[in-house]
């Protein structure tokens, strides 16, 4: 019985995104290779964050908001805004258009984020002898997490790729960017200041992910509308 929860929660953290390159064109350009040196790119990203956030950030005797710490946390996340470009422009890429380029790249991003944080708690805590929904949630923040990664991939891909594009959508392009970058700490307020639930969080992770997600989609298809 644990094992079948640890495969379900495991299922539910790291299929999506098995689903998401075998339904999306991504499996047919074969940009499997692009999404594992994106994954590789990720994880030397997240070594240059932890090694800012020990630098920068003191260590809490409580568990309380912190709005200054969480602001300095903000600023280090723009280190994955350096990253995915990085990924988006030096990275060997096949002959694939922007949008399977995006694409590639923030999967493999999101799924090295979900491996990185979340294989390990599974396999420790989701075999254990009593069950409990914080492993589900995990999968579902996975999820989230995919989404919100797919779109600031698709915004880093508009600052700095699409040349064209509409000058009045740059604002909010940057805007989108900065929200999306600064979402752990958004999500540390509601939870450590507002005191929501596990399951009211994780239902705002989703909603905001997808409504994140719409957004970047109409700026995406915007930006590839010929200029007038």
């Amino acid at each position: 019985m644990t094992m079948f929860h640890f495969i379900n929660c495991a299922i539910l953290a790291f299929g999506p995104h098995a689903v998401y390159y075998s339904a999306t064109p991504l499996s047919e350009h074969e940009t499997l290779g692009t999404s594992i040196k994106a994954a590789v790119v990720y994880l030397l990203t997240t070594l240059a964050k932890l090694i800012c956030l020990a630098t920068f950030l003191k260590v809490s005797d409580t568990d309380s908001f912190d709005l200054y710490q969480e602001l300095i946390k903000a600023s280090i996340g723009f280190i994955d805004v350096v990253g995915i470009y990085f990924a988006l422009t030096q990275l060997t890429h096949r002959n694939i258009s922007q949008a399977h380029k995006f694409q590639a790249v923030g999967l493999g991003w999101a799924f090295a984020d979900s491996v990185l944080y979340r294989l390990a708690p599974l396999w420790i805590g989701a075999r254990g002898l009593e069950f409990t929904w914080e492993y589900i949630f995990q999968g579902l923040e996975a999820n989230a997490n995919l989404v919100l990664n797919l779109s600031l991939a698709a915004l880093v891909s508009l600052m700095w790729l699409r040349k064209n594009k509409p000058k009045s959508l740059i604002p909010i392009i940057y805007a989108c960017v900065i929200v999306l970058v600064s979402m752990p700490s958004i999500v540390s307020y509601v939870r450590k200041a507002l005191g929501w639930q596990p399951l009211k969080v994780v239902g705002f992770e989703l909603i905001s992910s997808l409504f994140m997600a719409f957004i970047s989609w109409q700026l995406f298809e915007s930006c590839q509308r010929p200029s007038t």
